[in-house]
């Protein structure tokens, strides 16, 4: 049976490498997740930076609220760069 478009798009999600801006575990630095090529594609422009910088002060905002997630917009649109 051929999958749904939602389990076509959940394979490729597993499949990339998840991973913040420094490397380390989210847990240790309170950095947000993102797929390896957009945290790539974030650090090699300034504007990419700036986001990446906003997304990771909203993330840690949120955990230090004892919030698991975080709306940091780094995701919404999926433009990157």
């Amino acid at each position: 049976m051929a999958k749904k478009k939602s389990q076509k798009s959940l394979d490729t999600w597993t499949e990339q490498k998840w991973t913040t801006g420094s490397g380390k575990p989210s847990s240790e630095t309170g950095e947000a997740y993102a797929p390896q090529s957009v945290i790539d594609r974030l650090k090699s422009t300034k504007q990419g930076q700036s986001k990446l910088y906003a997304a990771n002060k909203k993330k840690r905002e949120a955990t230090a609220k004892g919030q698991q997630y975080a709306k940091h917009g780094l995701h919404k649109g999926k433009r990157y760069g």
